[in-house]
């Protein structure tokens, strides 16, 4: 009672001090409704309140007279006042200390000493423009020691073939330099894979007579071939060259129940003995020719894997996290004959015992022959066994300021059989370096990009980039909306001369920008030099990390490199050093800067802008493209009772919303934040749409009609329809039937996802 007493005495005494009647106040009542709620407000006037008492009670009270207490209600006055005075400075210095937002708690002083005190980072533009960023993310570059980080990598991380001891060292040191370079979140993860590894019985290569009287070792080869099978097999042998399906095309000499010597180079390990092996060879020899691949040391070793495929080859389609139990199941991409890599000497006495000169046309070694003597076999041993491993996927991210759900993702394998200088040192030293730059930009300099950008070291790369596929597998159905793009980093320095990119076609536009941009450094010239180079863009190889990003996940994809005319000769053996590396490329430094140039600026383009730059138009070039090689077989489509009116009808749509998406693009509003995402989701999902939904991810995994692997293909189509005009027995008029059909409706389906809602498809059928 005293608070209500007290508030109408303060209030009687102001009316006196002004002379006036007393002042009204507001009086607020929460009452509690029956249902439960509080949320009802009543409020009445005080002098509504007063003037309901005093009718009440006047005629009780009519005749007292109310004593005067001017002292008493001169001091509950000057308490108010002194109450109300206090109140009104706290609320304006706390609203003050909200505004100023120091560095230490309001009240406290700032200790100049203080052991844990914050960095700073000076006040920068809320939006800095490309040119801006361009010359800032130029001017950190020319302070990185590229060389320094490569050397470090190769000298205390050495023979870090995937799973072992080292690796895992390494994967824990750069998730602890992200950690250190304050990314916005840094992670791993785990996966138990099989890789196939030599045992104690060696692998072996003899020769000997067909009676088996005269029988002696070749080589116990060091390198080996990973997925081979492990078998023993006898037979003469055949000089294929590369391997290419041309190569076994042109031999005057069949393989069938044979052995296969071919060279490295051209093609990957994987396509040369499934080339072999679909010509019923019974075993494959791998060799570095002296032409191809100048090493001085003729009996230097070599590497590789035979699996047609990426990922774990023993979970085919599936993610191996955590020992996930699969019904028994491997990929139908493993061989089903033995393969072996020996060195350029045993080659050599291979051929001594062979007949018949190679063709002037294979530019080889003068030694290399042909076809062995008739009483001449040879004798190829595998034993392999197969392993499980754990491998370290190592992650880190810097969360975008618009879109954080969007991201570009760069990647650079961390494992090697050998050294690996060139093949993984390099990769890993311009991921560390470029996402400290990023960190360092995002932290001190503000750029805010719009989209986030994840770091990833993968492991067991050189087992057929078993951990970013198995990551791929791990997150199928949500990765294609969120990534938009992969960077690959492996084997970006090769050489000096030339620069060399494989790429989706969304990022012909971009990469082509960044070539004008970036100067080559040691000639000082613009990388852009040719300008038909899009039609010399060549197709991600299974070797490639990019190509599951591509062909399995739908995600653009791009993989460049600084090479020579030859390949780099070291790759896969234990000569890829950092001392090797840096003899053969003296400007080493100056090429990683260019090649983190050329990553860096792919990332600030995709990551800063209102609009992807993803450049959905150019596979209207490529559909036509298509087009027009299906035109070649219509006489022979035609004969067959079909046409290409459909297929006609799918390209004009894709081609009507490529237009209409350009369109939409210049009429928006770029500063609606929704109109601009919805609009980029559509750009983003191009890749994705041209993915076969025919057929099963499991038994198909490279489901892209352009890029992947197998009879849905449009490679693969026309392959088939070039059996037709051979007379080829191979000829299936069904399958052929079923192919056109489903290649017809993907790219119908990629049209329709382009378009937007079903309301504002226009099409023909």
């Amino acid at each position: 009672m005293w608070q209500p007493r007290m508030m109408d005495q303060a209030r009687s005494a102001f009316s006196n001090l002004f002379g006036g009647e007393p002042l009204s106040y507001t009086r607020f009542s929460l009452a509690r409704q029956v249902d439960g709620d509080n949320s009802h407000v009543e409020m009445k006037l005080a002098v509504d309140e007063e003037e309901s008492v005093d009718n009440n009670m006047r005629g009780n009270r009519a005749n007292d007279a109310k004593p005067k207490r001017f002292n008493g209600s001169m001091c509950c006055a000057t308490i108010a006042v002194i109450l109300f005075f206090l109140i009104g400075f706290m609320i304006g210095y706390l609203g003050y200390c909200k505004r100023v937002e120091p560095k230490v708690e309001c009240g406290e002083t700032e200790s100049s000493d203080s052991s844990e005190a914050e960095e700073y980072f000076p006040e920068v533009p809320s939006r800095l423009i490309w040119s801006d960023l361009k010359a800032m993310f130029s001017t950190k570059l020319n302070n990185v020691a590229f060389i320094n980080t490569i050397r470090r990598l190769n000298e205390n991380y050495v023979s870090r073939e995937a799973g072992s001891q080292t690796d895992e060292s390494l994967a824990f040191y750069l998730e602890d330099q992200f950690r250190k370079f304050k990314l916005s979140k840094v992670w791993h993860d785990e996966h138990f894979v099989k890789i196939q590894v030599k045992t104690s019985a060696r692998n072996s290569v003899t020769i000997g007579d067909t009676k088996g009287s005269l029988v002696y070792l070749v080589e116990n080869p060091e390198g080996y071939v990973a997925y081979s099978k492990a078998a023993t097999v006898t037979g003469k042998l055949v000089h294929a060259n590369f391997g290419t399906k041309k190569d076994f095309e042109d031999l005057t000499s069949p393989v069938n129940g044979s052995l296969v010597i071919v060279r490295a180079g051209k093609i990957t390990f994987a396509e040369k003995v499934a080339n072999a092996e679909s010509l019923n060879a019974i075993g494959v020899l791998i060799y570095m020719d002296h032409r191809q691949f100048p090493i001085v040391d003729a009996g230097v070793s070599l590497f590789g894997h035979a699996h047609l495929g990426t990922g774990d080859p023993y979970t085919p389609g599936f993610p191996s996290f955590n020992h996930t139990q699969f019904p028994p199941s491997q990929s139908s991409g493993l061989p089903n004959i033995p393969v072996q890599t020996i060195s350029r000497a045993s080659a050599e006495e291979l051929f001594r015992n062979m007949e018949g000169d190679c063709p002037i046309i294979w530019q080889t070694d003068p030694s290399c022959k042909l076809v062995t003597g008739q009483n001449k076999t040879v004798t190829l041993t595998v034993n392999n066994v197969l392993k499980e491993i754990r491998i370290l996927n190592i992650f880190g991210v810097i969360k975008g300021f618009e879109e954080p759900d969007h991201y570009v993702v760069v990647g650079a394998q961390r494992d090697a059989w050998g050294p690996g200088a060139a093949k993984s040192s390099v990769g890993t030293a311009l991921l560390l370096e470029l996402a400290q730059i990023f960190s360092d930009m995002v932290l001190k300099d503000g750029f805010k990009p719009s989209r986030s950008i994840v770091f990833a070291s993968w492991s067991a790369g050189d087992f057929g980039a078993i951990g970013a596929t198995e990551w791929l597998e791990g997150y199928l159905s949500s990765l294609h909306l969120k990534a938009f793009t992969y960077i690959n980093l492996d084997k970006a320095v090769l050489g000096t001369s030339n620069f060399k990119v494989s790429a989706s076609p969304l990022l012909y536009s971009l990469i082509e920008k960044v070539m004008r941009d970036v100067k080559h450094p040691v000639t000082g010239k613009s990388l852009y030099r040719d300008s038909n180079w899009i039609n010399k863009v060549e197709k991600l190889s299974f070797d490639n990390a990019a190509f599951p990003f591509l062909a399995y996940s739908g995600i653009p994809a791009v993989s460049f490199s600084f090479c020579e005319d030859t390949d780099y000769p070291y790759l896969g053996t234990n000569m890829d050093t950092y001392d090797t590396l840096l003899k053969h490329i003296p400007d080493l430094n100056k090429m990683a800067r260019a090649a983190a140039e050329v990553a860096g600026q792919l990332v600030i383009k995709l990551t800063h802008g209102v609009e992807l730059n993803l450049n959905y138009e150019m596979y209207n070039d490529k559909i036509l493209s298509f087009v027009s090689d299906m035109n070649q077989f219509r006489t022979d489509i035609k004969e067959m009772g079909l046409n290409l009116q459909w297929l006609y009808s799918a390209r004009g749509d894709f081609f009507r919303a490529t237009s209409k998406l350009t369109t939409d693009y210049k009429n928006a509003e770029k500063t609606n934040r929704f109109v601009m995402k919805e609009i980029n989701d559509r750009i983003m999902r191009v890749e994705y749409h041209f993915l076969s939904p025919y057929v099963s991810p499991r038994e198909s995994p490279f489901r892209h009609i352009f890029w992947g692997f197998g009879s849905h293909t449009l490679s693969a189509l026309l392959d088939h329809l070039k059996l037709r005009q051979k007379r080829n027995s191979a000829f299936n008029q069904t399958l052929l039937k079923n192919q056109l059909a489903l290649a017809t409706w993907t790219i119908q389906g990629a049209a329709n996802a382009l378009s937007g809602d079903v309301w504002d498809i226009d099409n023909e059928f």
